[in-house]
């Protein structure tokens, strides 16, 4: 009779409570899977408007983040109904809820002011999924953004976890578009605007070049002399190119000036040093002793070889 009783209530339990519960439960299976095909729409929809790779990097970054809000709310809300088909009253469990948070907003206050670090770096579009930045003393290729925390990937291939309320600086490098700036140096002996000429030639040909023209928005900028070193006259100059784009051009424009200045005769500087033997009070110099392949010494002053 005993057993009799308990299948009976679990009977009614399941066509009443249990199969509640299971709706719920199938309703929310069906929220989730509307929810990803309207974002997965709403992603390329965004997409489609532009065809540059901005668009595409700002629907990734907003496609990812709304997902996950939307999936925490659709869950919070199904363990809601789920609780009340269970007959729990849901009043003292949200009051419950309501003082847990308090006391956990106290104790977690760095994950609080990483959700709003994070808030107002998506709204502001200072990160995107895909961008080159630099925060926090770490910089990479942007893999993943959320309201808690940024993951970067480094050139290396070493995945850093940044939280947002640890970025006070974003250094975005691939921000709508990119500049290679390059510092040209040149002995002293040659001539400068030979040297300019012989750059923007390159530049032209590098930006004529199919592998490259795409990437390229803009001639050769050279911005003159920027520095009159110990050893070389520094030229400055830069390209303007697509986002992420700026190093593969670089490269290219580096190896291809290499080649034209040895092609012109044009010497590329290493450093150099002058050595000062100092003068007595009557206007000589002390002998300077060379020492050859090791075995022959000359004296600099009379050009002899030593000991001789």
């Amino acid at each position: 009779m005993e057993w009799q009783s308990f299948l009976q209530s679990a009977y009614r339990w399941l066509i009443t409570t249990g199969a509640e519960v299971l709706v719920i439960l199938l309703v929310t299976t069906i929220a989730l899977r509307l929810l990803r095909a309207l974002v997965d729409r709403f992603k390329r929809s965004f997409e489609s408007g532009s065809r540059d790779g901005e668009a595409k990097k700002r629907a990734d970054t907003l496609s990812s983040v709304i997902r996950y809000a939307a999936e925490i709310i659709i869950w919070v809300i199904a363990a809601m109904m789920v609780l009340g088909a269970l007959g729990i009253d849901i009043g003292p469990v949200l009051a419950a809820a309501g003082v847990l948070g308090l006391a956990v907003g106290f104790g977690a206050q760095s994950l609080v002011q990483d959700v709003i670090s994070g808030f107002f770096i998506l709204l502001e579009d200072q990160i995107r999924v895909g961008d080159v930045v630099d925060i926090a003393g770490k910089g990479g290729v942007v893999e993943r953004l959320n309201l808690r925390m940024v993951v970067l990937r480094d050139l290396s291939g070493n995945v850093h976890y940044v939280r947002n309320n640890q970025i006070d600086v974003v250094t975005n490098m691939t921000k709508e578009f990119s500049y290679y700036v390059f510092d040209i140096g040149i002995a002293y002996r040659e001539n400068v605007d030979d040297a300019i000429d012989i750059m923007r030639r390159v530049g032209a040909e590098l930006r004529e070049d199919p592998d490259y023209q795409e990437d390229i928005l803009d001639d050769l900028e050279v911005l003159g002399v920027d520095q009159l070193g110990d050893s070389a006259v520094v030229i400055k100059a830069r390209f303007k190119t697509q986002p992420i784009k700026q190093w593969r051009v670089g490269r290219e424009y580096n190896r291809r000036i290499k080649a034209a200045f040895d092609a012109e005769d044009i010497e590329i500087p290493f450093p150099h040093m002058t050595v000062y033997m100092g003068e007595d009070k009557d206007g000589g110099a002390p002998p300077m002793r060379v020492q050859l392949d090791g075995e022959f010494g000359v004296d600099a002053a009379s050009g002899t070889p030593a000991g001789a």
